[in-house]
């Protein structure tokens, strides 16, 4: 059974606003110490940056990113409740003006920001065990959408597997395991061989 709950914003110039989410089986909140660890890891890169939130559920990553100094957010999300939270939340953190929303499925947002939009930082959480993040990896391999050091970031569940990345062009450069699921940070593959990275820290 679906409901409303509560969480908040853990640090920048929204830090203890709280954001309302829709919880069930369509969107699936991410909690706040793995919110920590994962801004903790893309920390060095996260300012004045560009960064799509796929599959945004009602947004807390994507604001997680503003409020922490991203100059700009994408917020991508097909279900129309998650979507009303997306909005109220911006509102409500006051950064409705450095977001856009777009209330489709992420393959169609994907063709439509290419060519007038790139991003730093791709997050993407979809539902688990349908396929959707290898569709939007192959379309990413193909396009301009990832800017040059950017990182694509993959939440997904810890029996997920990705060896098929590297066909695509891309390597993995951090996983990070937490008890019910994991993060994966991808980087196109000729990035890694030249020795850069958007991610923090040792690798």
């Amino acid at each position: 059974m679906k409901g409303t709950f509560i969480m908040r914003v853990i640090a920048g110039s929204a830090r203890r606003l709280q954001l309302k989410t829709l919880d069930g089986l369509d969107t699936r909140p991410t909690t706040d110490r793995i919110k920590e660890t994962l801004f903790n890891i893309i920390a060095d890169g996260l300012y004045d940056c560009v960064f799509l939130d796929l599959f945004a559920g009602s947004g807390g990553i994507g604001i997680e990113a503003l409020s922490r100094g991203a100059k700009r957010a994408v917020f991508v999300e097909k279900n129309p409740k998650a979507m009303a939270y997306v909005k109220e939340n911006l509102a409500h953190t006051k950064l409705s003006g450095q977001a856009e929303t777009m209330q489709t499925d992420a393959l169609n947002a994907l063709g439509r920001l290419e060519g007038r939009e790139s991003f730093d930082y791709i997050y993407m959480d979809p539902p688990y065990g349908k396929g959707m993040e290898r569709r939007a990896l192959e379309y990413l391999s193909e396009s301009g959408l990832l800017r040059e050091n950017g990182i694509i970031i993959i939440e997904t569940s810890l029996d997920m597997e990705v060896d098929y990345v590297r066909e695509l062009g891309y390597s993995i450069v951090k996983s990070k395991t937490y008890k019910t699921n994991k993060h994966i940070f991808l980087e196109r593959m000729q990035e890694r061989i030249h020795g850069k990275s958007n991610l923090s820290g040792q690798l």
